[in-house]
C-alpha cells in the first residue's frame, strides 16, 4: 500500500478546516480535486474516512485516529527536507511554536532574536493561539511546543517552567482612577471592560474573580488583541486587563495609564506545554533549552515546579 503524502496533506487541510471547500482555498485547489484526492486515501487504506451528505463531510472515527498520525508522517517528511537543505541554503531544522498572546507580546520577541542568532538555520514557526487552544494543538501534535497559562490540560501533555506575568488595570489618562497606583478588582468592576476574546485564559480568570466578588461583570465588548484593547480603553469605551509587560508597549502612544491590581490572582504563571509521550526533537529541545533560561528583563522565572 502506497501512501501519497499530498493526500495526506490534504486530508489534514480538510480536518483543520471542516469543509473541503475551506480546505481546497486554503491549498489553492479545486474542491474537486481535494474530493478526488480524499477518495484515492479511502482506498489507499480500506476505510471510510468521511461520511457524506446533502449537509458536507463529517469525520469519521477512523479520520481522527489517522489525523495525529498523518501530522506525525508529514511533520517527519518536513525535518527530512529542512535537513537536506542544509547542504545548499544552511537550513538544519524547524520546530512548530504555538503561544498566547502574553507570551508573544512580552517575552518572546527578545528571546527567539537570540536564539535564532545563535542558530540561524533552523526555522521556528510561530501561531497565537488562547491556552486550551495550545493544549490541543500540542497533544495532537499540530505544533511541538506550546507557551500557555499554566493549568491543567489533561495527561497528553506535560508543563514546564517559564516566566510569571503580572496583570494590571489599563484606564483612560483622564479616567477617574487614573491617579491612583493600585485598585482592587470590586473597584474596577464599577466600570466597563472592555474583554479579550472569548475563551482566552483573561477572560476566563476575569468572570471567575468577578463571581468570587459577587459583583457583576460589565463586558462592553471582546476584542481579539491587545492593541485593540488598548485603543478602545484609550477611546474611554471601558477599562481593560493585560500583562504589565503587554500594556508597556501601547502606554507611550496612547493616552493610557497601567494600575497595579491588588489581588493574588493578577499574579500568573506562564509555562512550556510539550508531548507527554514523544522525544522532542534536537531543534525543539534546543528552543526549550533557550526558552527555560532566565531573562534578566525585570520578569522573573517560574519557580522550579508548577503546582
Amino acid at each position: 500500500m502506497k501512501l501519497d503524502p499530498v493526500s495526506l496533506r490534504l486530508f489534514v487541510a480538510v480536518m483543520e478546516e471542516n469543509t473541503i471547500a475551506a480546505a481546497a482555498a486554503r491549498e489553492h485547489l479545486a474542491a474537486s480535486a481535494v474530493s478526488r484526492r480524499l477518495a484515492d486515501l479511502e482506498e489507499a487504506l480500506q476505510v471510510a474516512l468521511f461520511t457524506r451528505s446533502n449537509r458536507g463531510t463529517e469525520p469519521t472515527a477512523a479520520a481522527f485516529a489517522l489525523l495525529n498520525r498523518a501530522r506525525s508522517v508529514l511533520n517527519e517528511l518536513d525535518g527530512i527536507a529542512s535537513q537536506m537543505r542544509e547542504y545548499g541554503s544552511g537550513q538544519r531544522g524547524h520546530v512548530r511554536v504555538v503561544a498566547n498572546i502574553s507570551a508573544i507580546t512580552q517575552f518572546l520577541p527578545a528571546q527567539l532574536q537570540s536564539f535564532l542568532a545563535l542558530h540561524p538555520q533552523v526555522d521556528v514557526r510561530l501561531q497565537e493561539h488562547i491556552s486550551s487552544a495550545i493544549a490541543q494543538a500540542v497533544a495532537e501534535n499540530a505544533a511541538d511546543v506550546g507557551i500557555l497559562n499554566a493549568g491543567h490540560y489533561g495527561d497528553r501533555v506535560t508543563l514546564l517552567p517559564y516566566r510569571r506575568d503580572e496583570l494590571v488595570l489599563v484606564v483612560p489618562a483622564q479616567h477617574r482612577l487614573a491617579d491612583r497606583q493600585a485598585v482592587t478588582w470590586p473597584e474596577a468592576l464599577a466600570f466597563d471592560l472592555v474583554g479579550a476574546h472569548p475563551g482566552s485564559a483573561i477572560n476566563n480568570l476575569l468572570i471567575r474573580a468577578a463571581a468570587e466578588a459577587q459583583l457583576p461583570l460589565r463586558m462592553r465588548m471582546q476584542v481579539t488583541s491587545y492593541d485593540a484593547l488598548c485603543l478602545m480603553v484609550n477611546a474611554g469605551l471601558g477599562v481593560g486587563v493585560l500583562p504589565r509587560g503587554s500594556a508597556a508597549l501601547y502606554q507611550g502612544t496612547l493616552a493610557i495609564r497601567a494600575l497595579t491590581l491588588n489581588e493574588p490572582w493578577a499574579h500568573r504563571q506562564l509555562a512550556l506545554c510539550v508531548r507527554s509521550e514523544e522525544p522532542l526533537s534536537r531543534v525543539a529541545q534546543l528552543l526549550v533549552q533557550h526558552l527555560r533560561t532566565p531573562s534578566d528583563h525585570g520578569l522573573h522565572a517560574m519557580s522550579p515546579a508548577l503546582p
